[in-house]
């Protein structure tokens, strides 16, 4: 087994409730009352205090919260050569909540260069003494699958084969920079995987004139295209879930559409599962995973809600998912981020670090470590 499928029990998924300081400076900054050097010099600030927070609490791997960010996903692509963000119709709809409006598109040639994400990473990196510092990105699929086709410009991209293999070199070179920055802990945000397990968003991809069944096996394609050869060192994690917003969701439906092709063929080190509700089907999907290598991360404390699960329910949860993978290859999550935008979700930080909180303790009770 390769190194970089070091076990972490308890994990998070990146992203924190954002700070009162930290929000108030950046509506001021996007006024104009406030210049970016003050903006970057508040968020270090802020970065440094969640980081201290979760070290205290025993996560083995830490983020920034997501804190430079408004989005999850719009702010790293963005920055990758050949896309644009511009101002949507309308936002991304949720159950009875809908997002502000933004949008990308693909309107040049797909590339990686100077990404002002990685002097971000360094910035965690150096803010953490006692924990792995660990980096969260979109995955390529979040690129193509909202928009498909009509947002690749057709005079760039005339043949999608060739956008499909520019997506994997561009992710590869984020993969390599990333690692020459000094991450070990890599996280590709995928919320795709699980659009492809509902019926609903099945139907809204056919419309748009994709073949979800085919769209399964070129998304792995290009995943495995951009992490191969990858250092032996290099932890690479993939978070899948239903939609995060304002505590509601998109998508419903179980792991079973897609289980065979993710967790059979897709070299992950670390599958990030949401199982907080019904929505999400039984473990049985579980059953693909590859004996002795690649970790289900348990997705079973919800971000959605403040309510604290009790130990008792989540040792029941993880003994039933043990028996469809071995309990050496299972490990505890939340089952998304906190704040997959900056508006957060409807709970308070004390509850949040509750959460995380009782994902590490139930993991020493189960694992006998973090």
């Amino acid at each position: 087994m390769s190194s970089h499928s070091s076990r972490f029990r308890a994990d998070s998924v990146g992203s924190l409730l954002r700070s009162p300081i930290l929000k108030e400076a950046r509506r001021r900054y996007q006024t104009g009352e406030m210049p970016k050097e003050v903006l970057r010099a508040i968020e270090n600030d802020e970065i440094r205090k969640i980081v201290a927070q979760q070290e205290a609490i025993g996560l083995p791997a830490v983020t920034d919260g997501e804190f430079r960010r408004a989005w999850w996903h719009f702010d790293f692509l963005e920055q990758l050569g050949g896309v644009e963000g511009y101002e949507a119709d309308q936002g991304i709809q949720f159950q009875g909540q809908q997002t502000k409006s933004r949008g990308i598109k693909v309107t040049g040639k797909l590339d990686f260069t100077q990404h002002p994400m990685l002097e971000d990473f360094k910035f965690l990196a150096s803010a953490t003494t006692r924990s792995v510092a660990k980096m969260t990105i979109p995955s390529p699929s979040v690129l193509h699958f909202r928009g498909g086709r009509k947002n690749i410009s057709e005079s760039v991209y005339p043949d999608m084969d060739e956008f499909f293999a520019d997506l994997a070199s561009t992710y590869k070179k984020a993969v390599n920079a990333f690692y020459e920055a000094g991450c070990r802990y890599l996280q590709l945000d995928d919320t795709v995987w699980a659009y492809l397990c509902s019926e609903k968003e099945k139907a809204a991809a056919r419309e748009r004139g994709d073949d979800p069944e085919r769209l399964a096996e070129i998304y792995s394609s290009v995943l495995n295209q951009a992490l191969a050869g990858r250092p032996d060192d290099l932890r690479i994690g993939l978070h899948v879930c239903r939609g995060n917003f304002r505590s509601t969701w998109i998508s419903e439906g179980g792991y079973e559409p897609v289980a065979e092709v993710l967790f059979g063929n897709t070299d992950i080190d670390a599958f990030f599962l949401e199982y907080d509700t019904e929505r999400a089907g039984g473990f049985e999907p579980l059953r693909y995973l590859p004996k002795g290598k690649r970790q289900a991360v348990l997705g079973l404390v919800t971000t959605k809600q403040g309510e604290l699960e009790s130990p008792d329910a989540l040792k029941r949860r993880i003994e039933e998912a043990s028996q469809y993978a071995a309990l050496d290859q299972l490990c505890l999550s939340p089952q998304c981020g906190f704040a997959s935008t900056e508006e957060g979700n409807l709970l308070t930080e004390e509850q949040q670090w509750a959460k995380l909180q009782r994902v590490v303790d139930v993991a020493r009770e189960v694992w006998g470590t973090a």
